[in-house]
C-alpha cells in the first residue's frame, strides 16, 4: 500500500530497490508493445534536437517528455491502455508545463557546466572547428581525438547524466503527480534520494545485473551488423528494441519508487495488479 500524503517522503528499505524492478518488468510485460512505440516515439522526438531553435526547445521539453512516459506507466498500472497522446499531455498543461519547461532549462544548464568544468583544459577540444564537427556528429573527428581526450569526454557526458538525473529524478513526478512548484519539488526529490540510498543502491546494482546481458548481446549483434547485406537492418532493428526495452525498465522503477515513496493523490491511485497481496508484484 502507498503511505499516505504528508509531504515527507516514506523511507523504505533496501529490498525495495529490487522490488522496483520487478515491478517495472511487470508493467513493461503487461504493455510492451504500447511502451515501446511511446518509447520509440520519444526517441524520434529527441532526433530532432539538431535542428536550430527547434533542437533547443526539444532539450527544455525532455522533462515533459519524461513526464508523459510516467503517466503511461501510472496508466498501464491501472489496467490502461496507455495511448500515444500520452507523451505529450504534459505539453499540454498549462499548470505544469511552464515548471517542466524550467526544470529542462535548469537540468540542461547544470550539465552544460558541469561538462564544461571536466573538459577545461583540453588542448584538443579548444579547436572550435572540432567541436562543430563533433556537434554535429561527424565519426571522423570524434576519431580524430586521442584515448585520453574520448576518455574525458565520456566522463564528463557520464557525469554530467548523473548529476542532472539526480536533480530531475523526483523533481519531474512531483511536478507532474503532485502538482508541485519547481523548488519544492527539487528540495522534496533530493530529500528522498538522500534517506532512500540503501534501496537506490540496490536499484542500481539490478539495473547492472541486468544491463550485462543488454550489452552482450548488443556487441554480439553489432558484430553482425558489421558483415553488412540485407541482415544488417534488421540487427541494428533488434538492437534499438533491446536498449529501448532498458530504457522502459529505467522509467518503470523510476515510476515505482516514485509511488512508494510519496504515493500518489486521491483519485489516481492505481489499483494492486491481480495476484499480489496488495503490492504490484512481479
Amino acid at each position: 500500500m502507498n503511505p499516505p500524503l504528508t509531504g515527507n517522503p516514506r523511507r523504505v528499505p533496501a529490498a525495495a530497490g529490487f522490488a522496483w524492478l520487478a515491478q517495472s518488468l511487470f508493467l513493461v510485460r503487461r504493455q510492451a508493445g504500447r511502451l515501446l512505440l511511446l518509447a520509440l516515439l520519444m526517441q524520434l522526438v529527441l532526433g530532432l534536437t539538431q535542428l536550430p531553435l527547434v533542437g533547443l526547445l526539444i532539450i527544455l521539453s525532455v522533462p515533459a517528455l519524461n513526464a508523459g512516459l510516467l503517466e503511461a506507466f501510472h496508466v498501464t498500472a491501472r489496467d490502461g491502455r496507455p495511448e500515444l497522446r500520452l507523451l505529450f499531455r504534459p505539453l499540454a498543461s498549462g499548470v505544469h508545463v511552464g515548471r517542466l519547461f524550467a526544470m529542462g532549462a535548469l537540468v540542461f544548464a547544470v550539465g552544460v557546466l558541469s561538462i564544461s568544468v571536466m573538459l577545461s583544459g583540453s588542448e584538443e577540444l579548444l579547436d572550435p572547428a572540432l567541436l562543430e564537427r563533433i556537434e554535429q556528429g561527424d565519426l571522423d573527428a570524434m576519431a580524430s581525438l586521442n584515448q585520453e581526450t574520448l576518455g574525458r569526454m565520456a566522463l564528463a557526458f557520464l557525469v554530467g547524466l548523473s548529476i542532472s538525473g539526480t536533480l530531475s529524478y523526483f523533481t519531474i513526478p512531483l511536478i507532474w503527480f503532485h502538482d508541485r512548484k519547481l523548488g519544492a519539488a527539487l528540495g522534496a526529490g533530493l530529500h528522498a534520494l538522500l534517506v532512500n540510498w540503501k534501496p537506490f543502491l540496490a536499484l542500481g546494482a539490478g539495473l547492472l545485473l541486468l544491463f550485462l546481458p543488454v550489452a552482450l548481446v548488443s556487441g554480439a549483434l553489432f558484430g553482425l551488423a558489421a558483415g553488412g547485406g540485407a541482415m544488417t537492418a534488421i540487427v541494428m532493428g533488434l538492437i534499438m528494441v533491446l536498449l529501448l526495452l532498458f530504457q522502459l525498465m529505467l522509467f518503470g522503477t523510476q515510476y515505482c519508487a516514485f509511488r512508494e515513496i510519496f504515493g500518489m493523490p486521491a483519485g489516481i491511485e492505481p489499483p494492486p495488479a491481480a495476484g499480489s497481496d496488495g503490492q504490484l508484484v512481479a
